[in-house]
Formats: structure tokens, C-alpha cells, sequence
């Protein structure tokens, strides 16, 4: 019996498991004074988290390390001065979809969407580069120079050094992919939900070094699986071991982790009676930590009638003996020694209808050692997914022959199959869910989340990231006319879009196109949340001057923390547009010829939300008023100017 503590609680306990809810990558193991292994926080670390500079520390700990790995914190630490543009021409039903499509580097995705989506996405699925060798950009099996992906990206220095790309020369050729899977690891995970899940696609090269990374940003105990997927059949025969396999990582955001079963084809069960197909499952309890001792409420006899036999061999049972009912069986294991059943007396009494065995839930059946068995009817509509995937179906072949068929010839090498993500995405969202994939490639998730909608009838959304990654000079691809990877995700999910709509349901197949490119405020010292107050008569024009309306509503967007999915509605007041985000929860008018009849007209709607240019009030005394305005007429509406 536990007794009552007569002292306080720990507090010092309590504080570290805060710190590792937030931070579980400075949670360690450490000795206290008397020799105890006791969880402990590694300050170095926890400073580095708090920092924007690079923070000096011991060297050797029991950890996961390499050159660069502070370096990549700061780099998923530090802010940005980007912004997502919106491309209509890009997009398929821009107004209507849920569906996102960015273009650009995927570590300023990542940044850009944490206020939006913090908490918000249930799967993340990314395929990385697998770090065999070439230099890398964002895909296996697409390279260019380092030198141009730098100049490209904007990631060298005033002296041109080299900062990301790598070579299989490099002396740090590990460490510096890890480095740049660590800073968007470390950001994508408080995207997910409580209960949400990121997987990953690697390779042996790099699947240990993966593994401890994970275990480290999502913690250890959060590991759910590492899947073994069988990608081709026949085998890399110029290994020394033909190798036929890749993995699937899958890790929890918590303990409180979603994974959901998959649907079962009953007709492919091996027996059936008058109600349907059926499996026969042993009632024994086959864990051998349950027996008699402890569950004596699951030990009883059932009592068995040989004459009364089934089609399939399977004799009728009783808990009570009586005439015919003759021979007398408990549960014991292969031994010989007392276990128990897996129900009580009163639901196996529920299963047994009647005497026929073709009716009863119940039966039993002899087994080769003379004695018997009894069974449960099981008709599983479900059944879990296991740790080997070997069909067909998720063979790289497969996801080769998907993207031929969509575009009548090859142009992306290698794609993971629709149906191997289909089956994750099934066993890892509900349909209402939102996925996430920031190392998109030719847009099999985004492709995966729409087949399965039209499937099951589902709902889900998806956010794909794409560097705009140059298609080699001479590959099918240029030949073709595709000038970047992003072009080629944007046409598949066009292609496959059609595909699926032509079948007449109303689902959504469409995405909105969005570009990062540079803040479109001129002066990035004076952010949008800096300029909340209208009566600062200090500020200044700062808009760049090839922005749309669209262009600074994305970023006010952005800085609201909204989805970028929700529906915009243009219209006009007074011959001014004005442009309103989810039936008012914000309302954007960038005109620079404001009256304060339009102030007021917008007022009345009592946006939560409302955000003009500064340059559209002629004189401080024009800001009061509309300051007067909204107090008045909103006075709960947060008014801000940029």
C-alpha cells in the first residue's frame, strides 16, 4: 500500500519537466550528491536555446554531436525577413482550396508557418536526400554545384565560403547533413498535434545517425516504429549484400501519439457461417503474465459437444455440462500449465446463441496434441499495420510507373510510390487531418492526401515545400520544359488533380501557389507587429513598390498567425477594395485614399481584425480619427498599419 507523503512535491522535479516539454534536447541523465542517476538539464544547451549567439560549452557529453551542431540551433533559432507571395497563374482554384503549394527553401517554410500552424499538423512526411555521396540540395537523385546553389540561396558569405552544400570529399560530410536535417527537425516538431506523428524515408547510410537526432529532438520514449520497406524487389546488386530495403522513422510529438488501424478486406477471411466471413482466434490469453493466480475471474471450464460439428470441424460449447456436452476443457498453455481466458463467463455466455455451431460465436476444436480449443468467430474490419511492408504496391517501381502514366514519359527519378504514403497517411491521420511535407520532390504526398480523400471520402489538407531546384541542363525533365523541381510538383498535382475530379465528386483537388521571397516591407527593421499604434506619426513609407495587395495581405496574414488556406473575399467600399479574410476576422484595405466614411463602413462590421498602409492617412490628425472611429464603433477590433 502506498503511504501518504508527508512532504511538499519537488519542485525542482516539476521545473524540469516543463523545460522538457519545450526543450527536451537539454534534458539529461546526470549523477546528484549521492550517486543517483537523476534527470537533469544541460545549461550549456538550455542557454544556446535562449540565445542568438552561439554559446561556448564543455565539449564531451553522452549525446548525439558533431562540428556544426550549435551552429544549426541558431540557424533554426534565427529570425527571417521573408514573406509568402501568392502566384494565382501557379494555383488551381485558388479561392476555393484548402490545399497549400510553396515554393522555396524549406528551412524559411518552416520559419514562416510556425505562427500559423503551431500545433496544427497531424502527419509530417519528408523523404530527404539519403547523404550518398553527391552534392545535396533537396532531392537523392537531383545535384548541382555547390557554387550555384549557394549563389542561388543566398547562403555564402561576403568572401564566398562555402556554407551548406556538400560533397563526398568533405571532410564534414556527415556533419553538415546533419546539421541541415537538425535545424528543420527542430522546427517541424512544434507544428505537429499532440497526438501527431513525423515520419521519414532514409536509407542505411544515414539511418542510425537519423534515429539518435529523432531520439533527441522528439525524445526516446516518443519512437513508434522504424518501418522496413521493401523499395525494390531484385536489389541493389552492386552492394555487397543485394539490398532490397529502405526505412520508414516514425516518431510521436508525445506519448498521447494517434496510429490508427488499417481497413480489413473481410471477404479475404478464410472461413464463414450464416453471418459472414470469419477467423478463427484462440480464447486463450497467450500472455504468460496472466494465468489463474492473478485473473481467477478469466479461469472457468467450457464444456464440449463432439457430435455437434460444423462445416469447418468446429464443435458447439456450453459453460454448463449437460447431456452431450461431455467433454470438460480449461485454459492451459503448450506446457500444460493454468493460464486464462481473454473474456468473463458473462460475455462468453453472450456469444453462445445457441447449440449449433454454425450460429454460435463460440466453438471449439481439437488440435494435434488430443486436446481442445476454444475459439472465438473474429471478424475484424481493421487490423494493424506491421513493421514490414512488402507489397507491390510501395515499391519504387510503382511510384516510377504512377508519375509515366501522369505525364506520358519519365521526368523525376525515383518518386515514392501514392500508395505506400496512402497506407501511412491512413494509419497516421483522421479525415479531417492536415500534412505537412517539406522535402516534397515531385508531390507524391500532396498526390497521396487527394487519392485517399477521393477514397474514403475524407477531408484532409496538405502544405508541400519545394526548392525550386533546377532540372539538370540535358535531363528528360529540361527537354521537356521543365526549368525546376517545383514545376514539376505543381504540374503532377494538376495531372493528378484531373484524374481524380474527372469521377464527378466534389472534393477538393486543387492548391494555392506560394512563393518565398523577401519581405515586402522596405524597411525589415520595422516589422508589421511593431506598427500597431496609428498615432505614431514617425512612420514611414515602407512598402517595396512591386508588392500587390495580395502580396502585403499574405504577410499580414502570416503575421496574424492565420491559416493560409482561409477564404479571401475581395469587394468594394465606396470604390475602395477591400479585402476580408474568414467572414471578417480580418479586413485589409492597402488603398492610400482612405475617407473616413470607409473607416466607419468597416467599423460597423466589428472585424476582429483590421489593417490599412499608414501612407493612406493624410495627417496625424486623420489617424485619431479613425482611432476615435473604431473606439467607438469596435472598440474590441485590433487596428494596425503598416
Amino acid at each position: 500500500m502506498e503511504k501518504i507523503q508527508s512532504i511538499s512535491p519537488d519542485g525542482t522535479e516539476a521545473n524540469i519537466s516543463r523545460i522538457a516539454e519545450w526543450f527536451p534536447a537539454t534534458v539529461t541523465e546526470a549523477f546528484d550528491k549521492d550517486g543517483t542517476v537523476r534527470l537533469a538539464v544541460d545549461f550549456d544547451l538550455l542557454r544556446q536555446e535562449l540565445s542568438d549567439h552561439i554559446v561556448d560549452g564543455p565539449q564531451e557529453r553522452y549525446i548525439l554531436n558533431w562540428p556544426g551542431k550549435r551552429s544549426a540551433t541558431l540557424a533554426a533559432n534565427a529570425p527571417i525577413a521573408k514573406t509568402l507571395r501568392p502566384v494565382r497563374d501557379d494555383s488551381v482554384d485558388f479561392d476555393n482550396t484548402k490545399n497549400i503549394f510553396i515554393e522555396g527553401d524549406n528551412l524559411d517554410a518552416l520559419k514562416l508557418l510556425q505562427e500559423s500552424y503551431l500545433g496544427k499538423v497531424k502527419l509530417i512526411y519528408i523523404d530527404p536526400p539519403y547523404n550518398t555521396g553527391n552534392d545535396f540540395v533537396y532531392d537523392d537523385d537531383f545535384a548541382e554545384t555547390g557554387a550555384e546553389y549557394l549563389e542561388r540561396s543566398g547562403q555564402t558569405s561576403d568572401a564566398g565560403e562555402r556554407l551548406v552544400a556538400n560533397l563526398d570529399s568533405n571532410g564534414r560530410f556527415h556533419s553538415d547533413w546533419l546539421s541541415m536535417m537538425y535545424s528543420r527537425l527542430k522546427l517541424a516538431r512544434p507544428l505537429l498535434t499532440d497526438d501527431g506523428i513525423i515520419a521519414i524515408s532514409i536509407d542505411d547510410n544515414e539511418v542510425a545517425r537519423l534515429s539518435q537526432m529523432l531520439d533527441e529532438i522528439f525524445g526516446s520514449d516518443n519512437r513508434i516504429a522504424q518501418v522496413v520497406v521493401q523499395a525494390n524487389k531484385g536489389g541493389r546488386d552492386y552492394l555487397p549484400l543485394a539490398q532490397t530495403h529502405e526505412y520508414l522513422l516514425i516518431y510521436g510529438r508525445t506519448a498521447r501519439t494517434g496510429i490508427y488501424d488499417l481497413p480489413r478486406d473481410v471477404s479475404a477471411l478464410p472461413l464463414a457461417d450464416a453471418f459472414g466471413p470469419y477467423e478463427a482466434r484462440e480464447l486463450r490469453n497467450r500472455n504468460p503474465k496472466f494465468n489463474r493466480g492473478n485473473r481467477p475471474n478469466l479461469f472457468y471450464p467450457f464444456y464440449i459437444n463432439p457430435e455437434l460439428v460444423d462445416e469447418h470441424g468446429y464443435a458447439a460449447v456450453s459453460l454448463e455440462p449437460r447431456d452431450g456436452y461431455r467433454i470438460e476443457t480449461v485454459p492451459l498453455n503448450s506446457q500444460g500449465v493454468e493460464s486464462c481466458w481473454r473474456w468473463g463467463r458473462e460475455k462468453a455466455a453472450g456469444a453462445i446463441v445457441t447449440n449449433d455451431p454454425s450460429e454460435s460465436q463460440l466453438v471449439a476444436r481439437q488440435v494435434r496434441s488430443g486436446s481442445w480449443n476454444v475459439y472465438e468467430k473474429h471478424r475484424p474490419t481493421t487490423q494493424k499495420a506491421k513493421t514490414i511492408w512488402d507489397e507491390t504496391e510501395v515499391r519504387t517501381e510503382a511510384g516510377t510507373r504512377e508519375v509515366r502514366e501522369l505525364f506520358n514519359g519519365a521526368v523525376f527519378d525515383h518518386p515514392k510510390p501514392v500508395d505506400l504514403l496512402k497506407k501511412l497517411i491512413s494509419i497516421s491521420t483522421t479525415p479531417e487531418s492536415l500534412v505537412l511535407d517539406f522535402f516534397a520532390g515531385s508531390g507524391s504526398t500532396a498526390h497521396a492526401v487527394m487519392s485517399l480523400n477521393h477514397q474514403d471520402g475524407g477531408h484532409r489538407r496538405f502544405i508541400t515545400v519545394q526548392l525550386n531546384e533546377p532540372c539538370g541542363e540535358g535531363s528528360v525533365a529540361a527537354e521537356r520544359g521543365f526549368t525546376n523541381i517545383a514545376e514539376i510538383g505543381r504540374q503532377r498535382l494538376r495531372l493528378a488533380g484531373s484524374s481524380i475530379g474527372s469521377a464527378g465528386k466534389s472534393e477538393d483537388i486543387g492548391f494555392r501557389s506560394l512563393r518565398i521571397d523577401s519581405s515586402s516591407f522596405a524597411d525589415v527593421v520595422r516589422a508589421p507587429n511593431q506598427t500597431d499604434q496609428l498615432d505614431l506619426g514617425s512612420l514611414t513609407q515602407s512598402i517595396q513598390s512591386d508588392r500587390s495587395d495580395e502580396d502585403l495581405l499574405f504577410e499580414v496574414i502570416l503575421d496574424a498567425g492565420l491559416e493560409l488556406s482561409l477564404p479571401i473575399k475581395r469587394e468594394s467600399i465606396q470604390g475602395v477594395d477591400v479585402l476580408s479574410i474568414d467572414d471578417d476576422a480580418l479586413i485589409c484595405c492597402f488603398a492610400t485614399d482612405l475617407t473616413l466614411d470607409v473607416m466607419k463602413e468597416i467599423a460597423s462590421r466589428e472585424p476582429i481584425r483590421v489593417v490599412f498602409r499608414d501612407d493612406a492617412f493624410v495627417s496625424d490628425a486623420a489617424r485619431i480619427n479613425v482611432d476615435q472611429v473604431f473606439r467607438e464603433l469596435s472598440p474590441n477590433t485590433d487596428v494596425k498599419a503598416i
